[in-house]
């Protein structure tokens, strides 16, 4: 820094600010500082600067799994929004246990983060809250904590389970199939109860025998609709837990031979880019993920970077129903 100082003829604080983006430095200043930083190879030590100021400037991220478009929609929309303010973003995977949960939010600690946005689905509750009064604070997506829902931005599931089955309930089917998530995590239950009260409401009896615990994966759902096609329980509609489940399914029901949507009408949930793309289009509950991830990423720039002027005042999101091609009346 002092030799940067003195090839462009400043004060080594004038470096410091210009290296920190201090916007009080002139731009005229601040060309000729980079200038001479670019002559010299002058590359910041982020961990040094991060000692001495006490914050990385960078937000940890853990996910469940890095594939897919849910994932990829909220990493992007959080990514986007801290790198507008000049933050970074480093990702761990959790893979929906607790144990590398736990690991991935050591990691990202270890790393010196200034705060943690996570989803994930192993850890419980109290670790959550106890972690919460640490130096480094956490924001929960895709979950309400007790204790600390003033930093959670979750989806109403249950009223997404609802509009989905009222979809078809509307389009007169009475023999309803149910591919649901893993039943251990909260989402998937609360979207079972939600599916249960649109069938009482319509007074439609729930079938236990039509009911497949997937695990949110395509080959899940092929697998799925292959079971309960196998059971020889009359069916003439399908929910799926997502999008990805969905297509799994839809795949299925062509390699056997059924026409979508005359024979098996068929609805999806997160209103995934593939929902657009497979035939027939996906009807599916859209989980306005990009907005959560905006959304937790202005809580940390408001309440760990002091930025001022930023809504957060959304922890809960309501979902929709997209009606596509994928619904029809039983034949």
């Amino acid at each position: 820094m002092y030799e940067v100082a003195k090839l462009a003829d400043v004060s080594i604080a004038t470096v410091s600010r210009v290296v920190n983006s201090d916007s009080r430095v002139k731009e005229k200043t601040r060309q000729i500082v980079l200038s001479a930083m670019h002559k010299l190879g002058y590359q910041p030590n982020s961990i040094a600067q991060s000692l001495a100021t006490r914050t990385s400037n960078s937000v940890g991220v853990l996910v469940s799994e890095l594939h897919g478009a849910f994932y990829g929609a909220m990493l992007s929309a959080i990514e986007e929004t801290l790198r507008a303010a000049g933050k970074f973003v480093l990702v761990a995977t959790g893979h929906d246990r607790e144990d590398q949960e736990l690991e991935g939010i050591r990691f990202l600690v270890g790393r010196n983060c200034d705060a943690l946005i996570v989803h994930v689905s192993g850890l419980p509750d109290k670790f959550l809250v106890e972690h919460n009064k640490s130096k480094t604070p956490i924001v929960v997506v895709n979950r309400k904590v007790r204790g600390i829902a003033d930093r959670c931005f979750s989806l109403d599931n249950e009223l997404g389970g609802y509009l989905a089955a009222r979809s078809l309930l509307q389009a007169q089917h009475r023999k309803i199939a149910y591919i649901s998530g893993p039943l251990d995590w909260t989402d998937a239950q609360q979207r079972l109860q939600g599916h249960k009260r649109a069938l009482a409401e319509a007074r439609v009896a729930f079938d236990e025998r039509l009911l497949y615990e997937g695990d949110y994966h395509e080959t899940g759902g092929s697998r799925a609709l292959n079971h309960l096609l196998g059971t020889g329980i009359p069916f003439t509609a399908v929910i799926c837990a997502n999008d990805e489940s969905a297509a799994g399914a839809m795949a299925a029901a062509h390699d056997r031979g059924l026409k979508l949507p005359d024979e098996l009408s068929i609805v999806g949930f997160d209103n995934a880019p593939i929902s657009r793309y497979v035939y027939p289009k996906l009807s599916t509950v859209h989980y306005p993920i990009t907005d959560m991830g905006h959304m937790a990423a202005r809580w940390v720039l408001q309440n760990v970077y002091q930025q001022e002027n930023l809504d957060v005042r959304q922890h809960i999101f309501k979902p929709n129903f997209v009606d596509r091609d994928s619904v029809a009346p039983p034949g």
